[in-house]
């Protein structure tokens, strides 16, 4: 499954913690784990504090200081510094689903990050069963 994702600025952190709970609950999921991977070398996904809009707008503005746009850079393309923020945020994530949920934190939340955008984007989804089996819900 692919989750498709349009998004709207140069850098931004779109949190897909709810579209992620709806597909699996959709599939009746109950325990397991949720690899999500990103095919996109200047995008990333991380799992941070979803409850203050500000943690994101700091994330970006370290993640700026880190790579800065005016940074001599060797790559000619522009968007050098996407991809090293690509790289410190990961292109994938491994997250446990416990009864039917991401068994996040109370502030947590899972998170696309744009480095060189407004694009439009894939998340990779892929259930992984628990060690007791227990699969999908099957309609009888």
């Amino acid at each position: 499954m692919v989750l498709t994702l349009r998004t709207r600025c140069k850098a931004e952190f779109v949190d897909i913690t709810a579209a992620l709970n709806r597909w699996i609950a959709e599939r009746g999921l109950r325990h397991g784990a949720l690899l999500l991977f990103v095919p996109h070398t200047t995008a990333g996904l991380t799992i941070n504090e979803n409850a203050d809009p500000d943690v994101a707008a700091d994330l970006l503005a370290a993640l700026e200081r880190l790579a800065p746009a005016e940074a001599p850079w060797r790559h000619r393309e522009g968007n050098a510094p996407a991809h090293v923020k690509a790289l410190l945020t990961g292109c994938s994530q491994l997250v446990a689903i416990e009864d039917g949920r991401l068994a996040l934190g109370t502030w947590q939340g899972v998170f696309f990050c744009e480095f060189d955008g407004p694009r439009e984007r894939r998340v990779h989804l892929h259930w992984i069963a628990s060690a007791e089996g227990e699969g999908p819900r099957r309609d009888r």
